[in-house]
């Protein structure tokens, strides 16, 4: 099993280290300074960008366009705002959040920008508006498009301590946005390694070397391996709080897994006689998705009791020769992509029938060595994927902590 770097573990040591002395900082940082609470116009002036044409948009150029979310729209060989500028979406569904841009960038009509006064911070600016971002998002007028008034954002009260402790503040929640940016670039090479791994052991030159001789790897067809039930029914409004455990079809994607001893949704006893039944042991697999990525993902179910699932789905029962869970760990690889391109329908909606399931071909070792290969992908799995353990637990932990010490740092008396 892959284990946390040694820069990693260190970087826990200093963090825990330096926690340890932030917290009385903070409270001194935050007794007897003499703050002043200001609307945010009367300190710096809200700014309106100027929307661009799709025609003057050009992924070739300079500086990102923003818009009315927190990924540029394009590009363009102009830029409006500085580099160290804080902006506030104020159209369309993102409408409220906040966000910061390092580099100099065009705002279009869809986010308000702020003037760059000497009082006030634009980071400092951007970490107090992220901690009432909730009760920004609440002034937004929901009817037709979501739109964010300028007039509610002038009137925004914003504390405003000397500059100094501003950049004092910044100081320390931008340590915890790098150490958190570190963890994630962390997982990401352990996904991406991970990744590169399991195609490796399941690819057929891999299987075949070392013990292993090509006469006992053997390419079969899903068909000669298991039997297929195709779904029909469930939809999301069938859910009950509690009852019969379900799977959907679109839960898949969002949700699960290689693998699940429980499930998110219900239905009840009435709704789950007329739906396909799931045993332990049996894979459930998505026939239809709106990429040709997300077709033929796999679950494979290992709780004790029966569950059911719906449409666009098929139900894969295993027969002795495969394990269900390299099974499910090869539909995520390279070569069963490769497979399932050949069988996928559709444009706007990809579909692979279970017909033709039954007709994409796998490698096939001896089940001992499915179970040894199973053994390290499960691994490899944990660390990346878990809820309870490895990096996602720790970069969810690290936010957490952030959230706390902004709004520690950030709630001065008023």
């Amino acid at each position: 099993m892959l284990l946390y770097s040694t820069n990693c573990l260190k970087r826990n040591s200093k963090m825990k280290n330096k926690e340890q002395h932030t917290f009385p900082f903070i409270e001194r940082l935050l007794d007897g300074v003499e703050v002043e609470w200001k609307p945010l116009g009367e300190v710096s002036c809200v700014l309106r960008g100027k929307r661009l044409t799709k025609k003057e948009l050009n992924n070739e150029e300079i500086y990102p366009v923003f818009h009315g979310g927190i990924e540029p729209i394009g590009y363009y060989h102009e830029a409006n705002r500085d580099a160290g500028s804080t902006m506030i979406i104020n159209v369309g569904a993102s409408a409220g959040t906040i966000s910061f841009s390092p580099k100099r960038f065009w705002s279009s009509d869809g986010c308000f920008c702020f003037s760059h006064v000497p009082a006030l911070n634009q980071k400092y600016l951007f970490y107090y508006l992220q901690s009432i971002e909730p009760s920004i998002r609440a002034k937004v007028r929901k009817a037709g498009i979501p739109t964010l008034d300028n007039k509610l954002v002038e009137k925004l009260l914003i504390p405003i301590p000397p500059i100094a402790v501003q950049e004092e503040i910044v100081d320390i929640l931008d340590k915890f946005t790098e150490l958190e940016a570190e963890l994630e670039a962390e997982l990401e090479g352990r996904k991406r390694q991970y990744e590169y791994y399991r195609n490796q052991l399941l690819s057929i030159d891999v299987l075949s070397k070392g013990k292993l001789k090509t006469d006992k790897i053997r390419i079969m067809t899903l068909g000669e391996l298991g039997t297929f039930t195709r779904g029909s029914g469930l939809q999301k409004k069938d859910f009950t709080p509690t009852g019969v455990g379900c799977i959907h079809y679109g839960q898949i994607y969002t949700h699960y897994g290689t693998w699940t001893t429980t499930t998110l949704s219900f239905v009840s006893n009435e709704t789950a006689h007329r739906l396909k039944h799931v045993e332990h042991g049996d894979i459930i697999i998505t026939n239809t998705s709106e990429n040709v990525q997300d077709v033929c993902k796999a679950v494979v179910y290992l709780g004790k009791e029966q569950i059911v699932t719906g449409g666009h789905a098929s139900i894969f029962k295993p027969s002795k020769h495969i394990d269900g869970k390299y099974f499910a760990y090869y539909t995520q690889t390279i070569w069963f992509a490769r497979e399932k391109r050949k069988y996928a329908k559709g444009t706007k909606v990809i579909d692979v029938s279970a017909n033709d399931l039954a007709k994409i071909q796998i490698p096939i070792p001896p089940l001992s060595e499915q179970q040894r290969i199973v053994s390290i992908l499960d691994k490899f799995d944990t660390l990346t994927t878990s809820i309870s353990e490895g990096l996602p637990k720790e970069i969810e932990l690290r936010r957490k902590q952030y959230e706390y010490y902004r709004d520690r740092l950030l709630s001065f008396k008023h």
